[in-house]
């Protein structure tokens, strides 16, 4: 419920600069052109930029997968057309920021979906099954609206950590060993909480996981606490874990980072999360990735920035230098009369994309000056014999700058 709580008030497509009827294609497009431009490594302590990220990352995580961008969709319309409204009392009559016809914001404590349920047809006047708005809320809180669906929870709780890495680990991708502390599937029964398996349907809620309660003018439910919202409960629990299936531990997993992630990025590792109860699955495991800066190299988008001493005489005379990579060293040409700053290319030597391709090396080529007493006096004596040697022949470093006089 709180994923559709957030897209409330989320205009996806406008933070994309899309329409609501751009192709997924398009949609791709318009995020990675966003998400390079705005991207921190090429704004370095330009908030605004960093924020754009972010919301682009968000919204390409929704509209950009096809089953959240449905569902996003849904429950866009019904805000749009006041599917929500006429309601009053209990739901905000007097409207709220983001929902026409007096819908608003809550939080978990102010209903759950089984409010919805008896509100909008899985209660004592609803038909399950109807067609109605009762079965679109059931989709949007990933419940059914059959009269036979559990109040247990379905999943395992999400978990979420943090590791930091080298530039060059997130660059190239790499595994990480991972300690994380929470529930786990019981190793005596297996997850199913039971010895024999052996289970019979609640007599508190007869099955149904609620027990409904009226309160005004709605009927309410709440999960029942005798079954802990499953319908069912277990003749024979497990003595290890008292019948939920899961038990507190340690474990450690390796986690693979995929190449060419940036810092805050989140990983997600489906089903690594904590057990869920009674053999129901997973959560997913969420890993915030924290990049090292490095010494050598900084990035702008998959391509690798790198800056270079050299000499004057390596520019005016050109040659070749030798300069790192996230593999082995190689030689950049350096033309005859390049002049300083200039930055030269190195193909296929940047990250590397899921594609296989690889982003480029920006070699910028910076002149050291030899400090004061660097130089020998023969090193000296030649200098000065060029710099003669410069004026007789007409150069001026000065020539066409606006300053000359």
């Amino acid at each position: 419920m709180a994923m559709q709580q957030e897209w409330a008030n989320k205009d996806y497509y406008g933070d994309l600069g899309v329409s609501s009827s751009a192709s997924a294609a398009d949609i791709k497009k318009a995020y990675r052109k966003l998400a390079r431009e705005n991207h921190p490594d090429s704004n370095p302590g330009n908030k605004a930029a960093e924020e754009k990220f972010k919301r682009v990352a968000e919204a390409y995580d929704v509209v950009g997968d096809e089953e959240k961008r449905k569902e996003y969709d849904q429950f866009k319309s019904m805000i749009g057309s006041g599917g929500f409204g006429g309601f009053g009392g209990r739901f905000g009559g007097g409207g709220g920021a983001g929902f026409p016809g007096g819908f608003r914001t809550t939080t978990q404590t102010d209903f759950d979906a089984a409010d919805f349920d008896d509100l909008f047809g899985g209660g004592a006047g609803g038909q399950a099954g109807d067609g109605g708005l009762g079965d679109i809320l059931g989709g949007f809180f990933n419940r059914g609206s059959s009269a036979s669906r559990s109040a247990r929870p379905s999943r395992g709780a999400d978990v979420e950590t943090e590791i930091a890495l080298d530039f060059r680990e997130a660059a190239k991708g790499t595994t990480f060993p991972v300690e994380l502390t929470g529930e786990a599937p019981c190793t005596t029964c297996h997850g199913s909480g039971s010895r024999t398996g052996k289970t019979h349907a609640c007599e508190v809620c007869a099955g149904s996981g609620f027990i409904r309660e009226s309160s005004g003018a709605f009927g309410m439910a709440r999960p029942c606490t005798n079954c802990g919202g499953s319908g069912e409960v277990i003749e024979d629990p497990c003595p290890t874990c008292d019948g939920t299936g899961t038990v507190r531990r340690t474990r450690s997993i390796t986690v693979r980072i995929p190449a060419g992630v940036v810092d805050g990025q989140k990983v997600r590792l489906a089903g690594q999360g904590e057990a869920g109860p009674n053999g129901t699955p997973s959560g997913d495991l969420f890993v915030h990735v924290q990049v090292r800066p490095d010494p050598v190299f900084t990035r702008s988008g998959d391509d690798l920035e790198i800056t270079v001493p050299v000499s004057f005489g390596d520019l005016a005379l050109g040659g070749t230098v030798t300069v790192p990579t996230l593999d082995k060293a190689v030689k950049v040409k350096v033309p005859a009369g390049t002049p300083n700053g200039r930055t030269l290319r190195v193909k296929g030597r940047g990250i590397e994309r899921k594609s296989g391709a690889a982003g480029d090396l920006l070699v910028t080529v910076e002149v050291t000056v030899p400090s004061d007493g660097a130089l020998d006096a023969n090193a000296m004596s030649a200098l000065r014999t060029y710099a003669q040697a410069e004026k007789d022949s007409g150069f001026n470093p000065r020539a066409g700058w606006a300053g000359a006089r």
